[in-house]
């Protein structure tokens, strides 16, 4: 374990860091106790597509990860309940939530799958939800007309408001909230059609900007940011270079998959060669992917509780936990 001055090779003004961080090695040893509740084809099922994770990498990476946040939402439910016998009230817990944030294609949708799965093996957190951001992304009709189908993902292709409300309904503990179903083979909202949470022990919220900070407004009224509804927060990181070539790796997949569907929004990319198809990639990366990442999602890394560190092979080279 180390406590200096840099995440990421970038220091702050004193040199000083908010993180500890620690080597995968270092990580893994500190959950030699727990057990391991997924097989190796929980996580085959659980892995988005071009993310190469193992059952190694869940077991030396996640394994120690769902323990530290059982132990948080265990922790914040003690808190809980001592307030609630100090007030003299007899309220139920709210859930605990987790936002994930990182670039596309970087594996936080991996991330997030796995985490469900794991954070709902353990006794105290049975009822674990996952939405994403996507279903709060405004209908391609909306984007078009503002001018923003070339900006799709950037924070203000999302209806804000709308997401903003959801969480804060889920942790008012709300019994039922329902939030709009995005489809990857439309790309776009799907009319009609809700996710329904029912007040989960823990709701995981995974998207590219879920820890952007609040707008800046008048005292008179105040802003909140999603993030401010998080009781924790994971940051999946890379170097943009690797990302960059994941994220045309995972579109010569799509190109032979998801992409040949006639329903697909997509399907005149089905008949690329592999040059078009990663010219095409590249330049959806280069001009869409590219800009959001460095402007609007590696600027909030920093507000993360926990940041998982990805090497040029998409393993977790290291993590960084933020000092309570």
């Amino acid at each position: 374990m180390r406590d200096n001055g840099c995440v990421n090779g970038s220091d702050d003004e004193a040199g000083v860091s908010p993180f500890l961080s620690f080597t995968r090695a270092e990580w893994s040893a500190l959950a030699h106790a727990t057990p391991l509740p997924l097989t190796a084809d929980d996580v085959r099922r659980l892995r988005g597509l071009g993310d190469p994770i193992n059952l190694r990498e869940v077991d030396q990476v996640f394994r120690p990860l769902s323990r530290l946040l059982t132990l948080y939402s265990d922790a914040v439910g003690s808190l809980h309940t001592a307030t609630s016998a100090f007030l003299g009230e007899r309220e139920s817990r709210t859930p605990f939530v987790i936002g994930i944030a990182g670039s596309v294609a970087v594996g936080k949708s991996t991330t997030a799958r796995l985490l469900r799965e794991m954070l709902a093996r353990w006794p105290s957190s049975p009822r674990v939800e996952l939405v994403t951001t996507d279903g709060f992304l405004l209908p391609n009709a909306v984007l078009e007309e503002r001018g923003l189908m070339g900006r799709k993902g950037f924070p203000e292709s999302y209806d804000r408001r709308a997401l903003r409300s959801f969480i804060a309904d889920v942790k008012s503990g709300v019994p039922e909230v329902t939030a709009p179903v995005y489809s990857h083979v439309t790309y776009d909202i799907v009319p009609d059609e809700v996710i329904a949470v029912h007040h989960p022990d823990i709701l995981i919220v995974e998207g590219l900007n879920v820890l952007q900070p609040a707008a800046v407004r008048t005292k008179e009224s105040p802003a909140l940011a999603v993030s401010d509804y998080f009781d924790a927060s994971i940051y999946v990181d890379a170097d943009e270079p690797h990302v960059r070539q994941w994220y045309i790796d995972r579109f010569l997949s799509l190109r032979d998959t998801a992409f040949a569907r006639p329903d697909s929004y997509f399907q005149g990319y089905a008949q690329l060669t592999d040059q078009e198809a990663t010219d095409r990639a590249s330049h959806i990366w280069d001009t869409i992917n590219a800009p959001n990442l460095k402007r609007n999602i590696e600027p909030t890394r920093s507000r993360a509780t926990i940041i998982l560190r990805k090497g040029r092979d998409h393993a977790v080279q290291s993590v960084h936990m933020r000092k309570l």
